[in-house]
C-alpha cells in the first residue's frame, strides 16, 4: 500500500512541477506549433552571416536567407528545423547544423495541463473556447476530476493579481451547461484536476483503483470491482483510511458504509 501512496505523491509532484515550468515559460516548446506573428531566431554553426530573426507573416511564411519564402505555420520547431536543414543542404551548405528558437510569440496561445491526453501549449483560433482547447489536447483522461482551473493574466497595467476561474467539468461535459464553455484568452493557463479515487483489493474479481464519487458505499465499490469471488468473506471487509496524515483500519465494516477518497477496501479470504 505504501508503494501506491508514494507513486501518487510522485505523480502529483511531477504534474505540479510541469505546470510551474510551463506557466513560467521554462517548459519545452518542442511541441508548440508556430503561428502568424511568431518570431524565430536562426543560427547555423560556422555561418554567422546567416544568423537572423524571422517573423512569420500573415500567410504563414518566413523569408529564409539564401532560400526565400517558405511555409512554416502549423509546424513545430523540430519540423521547421528539419525543413530548413534539408533546404540548406540542397546545394547551399555542407552538413548544415541548424539551431532554431522562438524569441517572440505573436500568435495567441494557451497552456493546458493535467488530466488531458496531450498536455502542452496550443495556438488559439479566434473565439476559442474551453471545450475546443480540451479537444485540441486530445480530450479528457479517464482520471480527470470534476474541476478545471484557469489562471488568467490581468489585462490592466495597474493590476498585478491574476484572475483564477474554476469550472465545474461535470456540469460542462456531462450536463452540457454551455455557459461554462467560456472563451479562452491569450496567455491562459488551464489545469484539469485529477479525480479522487479509492482502491479495492483482495477477494474481488477486478481489484483496481476506481474513481471516487459522492455516495459510493462499500457495496457499490465491490460491485464496481466485479463483485466478490467465491472465496471472499463478506462479513470481514475492512477499510484502510488516511486521516490527519495517519492510516487507521476500520474492521468488519457494513456494506452501507460510505467510501471516502483514498480509501483502500480490503476483502479477505474466508477460511470456512
Amino acid at each position: 500500500m505504501k508503494i501506491r501512496f508514494i507513486y501518487k505523491w510522485l505523480t502529483g509532484f511531477s504534474a505540479a512541477l510541469l505546470l510551474f515550468l510551463m506557466i513560467n515559460g521554462l517548459g519545452s516548446t518542442g511541441d508548440y506549433t508556430v503561428g502568424t506573428g511568431d518570431v524565430l531566431e536562426l543560427l547555423v554553426y560556422e555561418h554567422d552571416d546567416l544568423k537572423t530573426r524571422l517573423r512569420i507573416d500573415g500567410n504563414g511564411n518566413i523569408d529564409l536567407p539564401l532560400i526565400g519564402k517558405i511555409q512554416v505555420a502549423g509546424l513545430s520547431l523540430e519540423e521547421i528545423k528539419s525543413k530548413i536543414t534539408v533546404l540548406f543542404a540542397d546545394g547551399y551548405l555542407v552538413n548544415p547544423q541548424v539551431t532554431l528558437t522562438i524569441v517572440e510569440y505573436g500568435s495567441k496561445r494557451a497552456v493546458i495541463l493535467g488530466q488531458v491526453a496531450r498536455p502542452g501549449i496550443f495556438e488559439l483560433r479566434e473565439n476559442a473556447t474551453l471545450l475546443e482547447l480540451i479537444s485540441k489536447a486530445g480530450g479528457l483522461e479517464k482520471t480527470a476530476g470534476s474541476k478545471a482551473t484557469i489562471k488568467r493574466k490581468s489585462r490592466f497595467l495597474d493590476e498585478t493579481d491574476n484572475t483564477v476561474i474554476h469550472i465545474d467539468l461535470a456540469n460542462l461535459v456531462e450536463k452540457g451547461d454551455s455557459e461554462l464553455n467560456i472563451p479562452i484568452m491569450d496567455g491562459d493557463s488551464i489545469y484539469i484536476s485529477k479525480a479522487d479515487d479509492f482502491f479495492v483489493a483482495g477477494e474481488v474479481k477486478k481489484p483496481d483503483v476506481y474513481k471516487w464519487e459522492k455516495n459510493i458505499t462499500v457495496l457499490k465499490a465491490i460491485t464496481l470491482a466485479g463483485g466478490l469471488t467465491g472465496k471472499a468473506s463478506a462479513t470481514h471487509v475492512s477499510i484502510i483510511r488516511k486521516s490527519d496524515g495517519k492510516e487507521r483500519v476500520l474492521s468488519k465494516v457494513k456494506m452501507d458504509v460510505m467510501v471516502m477518497p483514498d480509501d483502500v477496501i480490503v476483502v479477505p479470504e474466508s477460511f470456512f
